[in-house]
This record gives structure tokens, sequence and C-alpha cells, in this order.
């Protein structure tokens, strides 16, 4: 994708060599003919007319930048660089010059280009253009933190350049800023209502930033045709954010008929499934899929977390072991089979903890399972200070360290630090938590705790309200899961 700008910057190119500064300066008589060549597309002529200008005034830098202008217009890329280069050795600060040759290195994919860009910025720091040709090319280098500031500085550049604005929307998309990103999507969705790429980013981005009915409006024309697999999932996502499962189940089970083979189809199902409490149904569904993908180490781990739901640790444990077989390099199972650990052994915390410990060895990158060791030694109460307790806080701290967004990683470590009476770093670790899941209960609970043990009293009273309006909300939740109950029906 470019930036389609070669007429804006040669009409501002023709535009100030009419400029009174332009003129002044020695063969201001040459100047007009050769302009008018140009503005009449005769370039031929033009690039006569400077041979001669040229021979009589070799350091004039206006010259050699219409020159180069010429040799574009014919094609002739190469010789026009030289020219403008030319100029710029003349006159470092030449504008137009700058423009012409940034352009040119833009059109070639040439890395000088961003200085060149940079140079115009810095002498003209709205220029639009240049921005928005600077923000293609950090894209190219998957530099969106640079794309999106670039982008920003647009302005109206960006409407009349479809590809240009989807490349802003998916860089807020990739850098989760859905916030910024929707108006993108929405804008590319009202020059074309029939892009249904945009169509659907802005579905996922609304589902995202928790807006499930603007979803589920934008999503609706993709259903009136026959969408694809891809489409499918997302308005399954979509209507089990409304609360509408039956909709999302009927999706599912129509995705499931038209690709048959299609494992991530069996793995929705049983999320779904696990979040209606409906965990047999959920197996019979993974079953169907085994039968038709056997080797499938995702549906092995999916059946085993159902089965730990109702206790059959047995079937579980088969499962998580066949899915580690199948894909022994990826680790498919290994937090699961540390869930299983956790939840099989509630009674025998040290076989949980060797069971953990067994996993880790061979997955010691794995933040799921940290947690789980530092839970589990958390647990046993073990006395600030003691080796124990320091091998918990120090698992807690690697898992919020290898994955910043698990939350249950900082709880276990807020209450670490609860215990150890660190309650500035409680408070720090429940905030955390707090920012990835803001109604978290744990969080808000505990860090009451850590502030009232600080002796800071203010926050306290709104956080009790939130941290009600919080099980208010969660009560709720769990009375729209239990709307309903999936069952297979052969």
């Amino acid at each position: 994708m470019s930036i389609c700008v070669k007429g804006i910057i040669r009409l501002a190119i023709v535009l100030l060599t009419l400029t009174v500064a332009a003129i002044a300066q020695a063969g201001k008589e040459l100047v007009p003919p050769i302009v008018s060549a140009l503005q009449s597309n005769e370039f031929e002529k033009a690039l006569a007319l400077l041979r001669s200008a040229l021979e009589t005034y070799p350091k004039n830098s206006q010259l050699w930048m219409l020159q180069g202008l010429a040799y574009a217009g014919t094609g002739d890329s190469k010789s026009a660089l030289v020219s403008y280069r030319t100029a710029l050795k003349i006159s470092p600060e030449y504008l137009p010059a700058l423009e012409g040759a940034a352009q040119l290195e833009y059109e070639a994919g040439d890395p000088e280009a961003v200085s060149l860009l940079e140079h115009v910025i810095r002498l003209r720091p709205q220029d639009a253009t240049a921005h928005a040709m600077l923000a293609t090319l950090a894209v190219r280098k998957n530099d969106c933190v640079t794309a999106v500031t670039h982008f920003a500085l647009s302005g109206p550049t960006l409407s009349s350049q479809p590809a240009a604005l989807r490349e802003y929307g998916v860089c807020l998309m990739k850098l989760k800023q859905p916030e910024k990103a929707i108006p993108i999507f929405q804008e590319l969705l009202a020059s074309n209502p029939d892009d249904l790429r945009a169509r659907r980013s802005l579905a996922a981005l609304q589902l995202n930033a928790n807006q499930p009915k603007d979803a589920l409006a934008t999503m609706q024309p993709l259903l009136q045709s026959v969408p694809d697999t891809s489409t499918m999932r997302l308005a399954v996502a979509i209507y089990e954010a409304n609360n509408d499962t039956p909709n999302a189940v009927k999706i599912l089970r129509d995705a499931i008929v038209k690709n048959p083979m299609n494992v991530a189809l069996y793995v929705d199902f049983a999320e779904i499934a696990m979040n209606h409490q409906s965990f047999q149904a959920g197996i019979e569904m993974i079953d169907s899929g085994l039968k038709l993908q056997p080797n499938a180490a995702e549906l092995y781990v999916a059946r085993g977390v159902l089965y730990v739901q109702l206790a059959d640790y047995a079937h579980a444990e088969e499962d998580f072991d066949r899915a580690e077989k199948l894909d022994p390099d990826r680790g498919l199972s290994a937090a699961a089979q540390g869930m299983l650990a956790e939840e099989k052994d509630q009674n025998d915390p040290d076989r949980a903890l060797a069971t953990i410990k067994a996993k880790l060895t061979k997955n010691p990158g794995d933040p799921f399972l940290w947690y789980l060791q530092a839970a589990v030694i958390s647990q046993q109460s073990p006395e600030p200070g003691s080796a124990e307790f320091e091998q918990g806080m120090n698992s807690a701290k690697r898992a919020a360290v290898l994955q910043p967004s698990l939350t249950a990683a900082h709880n276990v470590l807020a209450k670490y630090y609860l215990d150890s009476g660190q309650s500035a770093l409680a408070a720090r670790e429940c905030r955390i938590a707090l920012e990835h899941s803001p109604e978290d209960q744990t969080a808000i609970y505990r860090l009451v705790v850590a502030l009232r043990k600080s002796g800071d009293q203010s926050e306290i009273p709104d956080l009790l309200k939130r941290l009600a309006k919080a099980r208010q909300n969660a009560t709720k939740e769990e009375a729209e899961r239990n709307r309903y109950k999936l069952v297979v029906i052969p």
C-alpha cells in the first residue's frame, strides 16, 4: 500500500516555484516557460529548456528541482532523484526538492525516505502527507507505535486513503486501543458499507470494548449471506455476550455442520458448556469432534477440563496425558494438568505441589503453573520469612512477570505481601489486578485490607461500594449463565 500523493506534491512544487523568493534568484527569466511546460505535461519540452538553463545557472537549486519534476513526469525516476539530490546539495533545506526526493524514495521502498520525510516535517511540522507516508513506512516495519503517532497527524489525508485508514485501525487494535480504533473502522464502513473486513473488525472491536449490543448490530449484515467460519465464530461470541445463548449455540452448531473438521469450533462449544455448567453436553460434543480428529491435542485438553468439573479425575488425567503425548512441544496441557492437581489434591497439598513441580520442570515458562505453585504453598499458610514462604512469593512474582495480565498471580502475590507486612506492595498488586479485571472481588477486598493496614482510609468507602456492586454483578451474571443448560441431541 502507498499513499497517493504524487499529484499533491507536484502541485505543491509548481506553486512554490512561483513564489517571489523563487523568481528573485538568478535565472528568474527562465522559470516561467519551464513551469508552463510542466503544467501542460510537456515534460520533454521542459527538459530541453532546463538543459539550456542549467548550462547557464548550474548552481540554481530550483532549476535542478524542476528538472527532477520533469524527469518524474517522463517516468525516469532514477534521473529525477539525481536532480533532486543535486538541488539538495546546493540548498539542503529546499523543501520542494526534499518532497520530490522523499516521494521517489518512498515509492521505491527505500529506507532513505524516512530521513527525508522527517526532514520535511522538521521544516513543516503540520505536513499531513509527510506524516501519512511516515506512518505507512512504520507499518511496513511493524512499528505500530510510531505509525499511530504519524497517522494521527495525517488529518484529512487519510479519509481518501482506505488502505491507510485500515492500517491505522489495525495498528490501534494491535496496541489494544479499541476506543480509538472503533471510530476508524466506523469511518471505513461509512464510506464503503460493503467492506466485509471493516465490518468484521468493527464488530470484534465493539465486542472487546464491552459494547455487545453495538457489535450485534454491526454483525447482522454479515449473517445475511453465507458467512465463513471466522465470521460465525465471532457471531457466536457476540450473541453469547448479549446473553442470547440459543442463537450462539445455533450458529455454532451450523458452523460445526458446515466445517466438521474444524477443531476450534468444538473447543468453542466446550467453553460455552463450561459457562453454563453443562459439562456433560460439552464432553459429548468433544467426543463427536474426536471421532473426526482423533489426534487433536486441543480437544483432549478441552475434554479433560470438563472432566475436572465433574470430578472425574481419572478420565481428566488420561486426556491431559494424551494431549501432552500428541503435542509435547507446545505444552498444551501443562496448565490444565496443574489445574487438575489443584482440584484433585485439595486435601493433599504436598501431592499437588509435587505434581505442579514436575510439570514446571518440563514447562518452566508457563505462568499458570508458577501461579498454581504460589497458590498451593499459600494454602499451607507458611510462616513469613520461611523458605516455603519465599518460594511461594517468588513463584507468584515469576507468574506475574511472565504474564502481567494474569490477575490471579497478582492477587496471590498481594496476599504474600499482606502476610509479610508489606501493605504498600500488596496495594500495588491489587491495583494492577484491577486494571485487568475491574470487578475482581478478591483484588478489591485485599486492597481494602492493605489500605487499612497502611492507615490510608480515604479510598475505603468507595472501594466497599465497588465491592458490593461487583458482588451484585457477579450474582446477576451467574443467574444469566444458569438460564440455559446445553444438551447434545444425537
